[in-house]
Parts: C-alpha cells; sequence; structure tokens
C-alpha cells in the first residue's frame, strides 16, 4: 500500500512540475513586454519625471518585472525537479539557488524604483526643487545601482548554470540549454548596450522555453521509475 502511495504522491509532483514549466515562458514574456519602451535618460528630467509618473511605468514594473522574478524562481524550481535524478542533478540545485537569490534581488531593486521614482517625478512635475539631487542619491543611489549590477552579473552566471543542467540532461535538450542561458544573457546586456532589441530577446526567451516545457518531461524519467529502476510501476502491492 505505502508503494502505491508513493507513486500516486510522484504522479502528482511530476504533474505539478509540468505546470510550473510554463512559468518560464510566461517570464519570457513579461521580459519582452516590460522593455518594450524604456524611461528616457535622467539627463532630460522633464522627460524622465513624466515617463516614471506614467500607468505603463507601474504596470510595467509591478506587472512584468517584479512578477517576472516570480515566474523565474517557479521555473528553475520546476525545471530542477525534473533534472534533480539525471546525471546533472548537482549542477541543476546550484542554479536553481542561484536563480532564486538572484530574483529576490532583482526584485528589491525594481521594488525601488516602483515604489521610489513615481513620487519624485510627480513632485518634481509639481515644481518641487531638488529633485534631480534626490533621485540621484535614492532612486539611482549607490545602493541601488550595487544591487542591480550584482544581480544582473548573477542573473547570468545562474542562467549559465542552470542552462548548462539542462544541456547536460539529454542531447535531445542540448540546444534548449544553451539558449536559455544565451538569451537571459543577452537580455541582461541588451538593456546596458542595445535597449531597441531588448525586448525581442526576452520573446525569443519564452519560445525557447515553451518548447523545453514541452520537451523535458518527455526526455526525462519519472520520479518514482528512477528512484526504483522501473520496480515501481511493476512491483505487487499488498493490503
Amino acid at each position: 500500500m505505502a508503494i502505491s502511495t508513493a507513486t500516486e504522491e510522484s504522479h502528482v509532483a511530476r504533474r505539478a512540475a509540468r505546470i510550473g514549466l510554463w512559468a518560464f515562458p510566461l517570464y519570457g514574456v513579461l521580459l519582452g513586454v516590460s522593455t518594450l519602451t524604456h524611461q528616457p535618460s535622467i539627463d532630460d528630467f522633464d522627460a524622465y519625471a513624466r515617463y516614471i509618473t506614467t500607468d505603463l511605468f507601474l504596470l510595467s514594473h509591478l506587472g512584468a518585472s517584479i512578477l517576472g522574478a516570480a515566474f523565474a524562481i517557479l521555473g528553475a524550481v520546476a525545471v530542477t525537479a525534473f533534472l534533480v535524478h539525471g546525471r546533472a542533478a548537482h549542477t541543476a540545485v546550484v542554479g536553481l539557488m542561484l536563480t532564486v537569490v538572484t530574483n529576490v534581488f532583482m526584485a528589491a531593486a525594481f521594488g525601488s524604483a516602483t515604489f521610489v521614482q513615481p513620487g519624485i517625478g510627480r513632485a518634481h512635475l509639481d515644481g518641487v526643487p531638488g529633485m534631480p539631487a534626490l533621485n540621484a542619491d535614492t532612486a539611482y543611489g549607490p545602493t541601488f545601482f550595487a544591487t542591480a549590477l550584482t544581480s544582473s552579473v548573477f542573473l547570468i552566471l545562474a542562467a549559465g548554470v542552470l542552462g548548462a543542467a539542462i544541456a547536460r540532461t539529454t542531447p535531445r535538450l542540448r540546444w534548449l540549454g544553451i539558449a536559455y542561458a544565451t538569451l537571459i544573457a543577452a537580455f541582461t546586456l541588451c538593456g546596458f548596450v542595445l535597449q531597441p532589441v531588448q525586448a525581442f530577446t526576452g520573446f525569443a526567451l519564452a519560445v525557447a522555453t515553451a518548447y523545453l516545457a514541452v520537451l523535458l518531461p518527455r526526455t526525462t524519467p519519472s520520479t518514482a521509475t528512477s528512484d526504483t529502476g522501473g520496480a515501481v510501476s511493476a512491483a505487487p502491492v499488498s493490503s
């Protein structure tokens, strides 16, 4: 009876992980949507203030960037659930840990922008003096830059480690692991040097991870069979 219960629980967990895999394509879509427009340079503070007080700015940070970080974590958990019984288990776990920690810090950086910048922008547009200096000390202060830049570096590192785990699992997944690592790195770097194409890398990530969500469950064994060498499905159940 215990074997039957364990098998049923394994199947439930696998179904949950299969659903969780679709968090990664949603993450990619949100990355793309959130970078279709970019805020003006703070050198033109009037244009900057107008942009950061729009509903678009608020929604892109709350609904796309912060929610996207949550989807990234859920997707990494789901991928690791499939990889943890394979040849790249240790690499997958390290990639998961890096992804979780990195996206928590990324969400903190986006939260700073979401809740600080609009107030500064509204004050500037209302004629309150000193807002550029306040913006430079808070929204764009050294703590923010340290958090954002460090998180960006670790986001690339986390994607590389988890992508390597995906690629090492089976030859059928190799190019998807490479695509995952490459596209997240490209998205991150484009935010600094090539913003007009950043959204396209996010949408490309959505396509690649959607294919991963379909292919990964078909190329990895279930937890029950991998733990018992297939004995669970064939073992008699005693009452």
